[in-house]
C-alpha cells in the first residue's frame, strides 16, 4: 500500500486535498478503537459540535465498539466568515442531562480553541463523570489556549478547509 493519497476530484476554486479519503478513514478506525478501549465498561455520551462535526461523528460511532448515545449542540463563532469572531453563542443545547455521565465532545476542526474552551467550560458546569474531546483536525499553532485534547485525528496547516461535514456558510 502506497502513502500516496488517491487521486480525488476536487471542486474548482477549492484547493488542494489536504486529508486523503483512505487515511481519514483509517484514522477514524483508530480512534473508534482507541476509545472503546479507554471506555470500556462506561459508554461515552457522544456530544456532537453542529454542523461540521456530523459526518465525522457518524463515522467515529459505528468504529466505536459499545452502546454509545448521542446527542448535539450548534455553537457558533464564524457565522459566514471564514475566521472565529471570538463570541460564542449556542444555537441549539443539548437535550440529554450529562450529570454524571460520561461525555466525549466531537468536534470537527479546532483554530483557535476559544469556542471548544467556551463549550468545555459549559459542560463541566453540569456535573459530568468525565468530558473530554476528540476533535478531528487541529490547525497548527492557532491555539490561544491549552486545550488538553485526548483524541485528535490529524494536525493540519492553518488554512481554511471545506469537505466531509465542514462548511463555509452552511454550505
Amino acid at each position: 500500500m502506497s502513502d500516496r493519497p488517491r487521486e480525488q476530484a476536487v471542486p474548482p476554486g477549492l484547493g488542494t486535498v489536504v486529508v486523503a479519503e483512505d487515511k481519514l478513514q483509517a484514522r477514524i478506525a483508530e480512534l473508534g478503537r482507541e476509545i472503546t478501549a479507554d471506555y470500556a465498561g462506561r459508554p461515552p455520551l457522544l456530544v456532537g459540535v453542529l454542523k461540521g462535526a456530523f459526518v465525522f461523528m457518524s463515522d467515529l460511532a459505528r468504529a466505536i465498539d459499545l452502546p454509545v448515545e448521542m446527542d448535539f449542540m450548534a455553537v457558533s463563532s464564524y457565522g459566514s466568515a471564514t475566521k472565529t469572531s471570538g463570541v460564542v453563542r449556542i444555537l441549539k443545547d443539548l437535550e440529554a442531562d450529562v450529570s454524571g455521565r460520561h461525555v466525549l465532545v466531537v468536534e470537527d476542526i479546532v483554530d483557535s480553541g476559544l469556542t471548544l474552551a467556551y463549550l468545555r467550560k459549559n459542560l463541566a458546569a453540569r456535573g459530568p463523570a468525565s468530558l473530554e474531546v476528540c476533535a478531528l483536525l487541529v490547525k497548527q499553532g492557532l491555539q490561544k489556549v491549552d486545550l488538553d485534547l485526548r483524541y485528535v485525528g490529524f494536525e493540519i496547516p492553518p488554512r481554511f478547509v471545506v469537505g466531509y461535514g465542514l462548511d463555509l456558510g452552511e454550505r
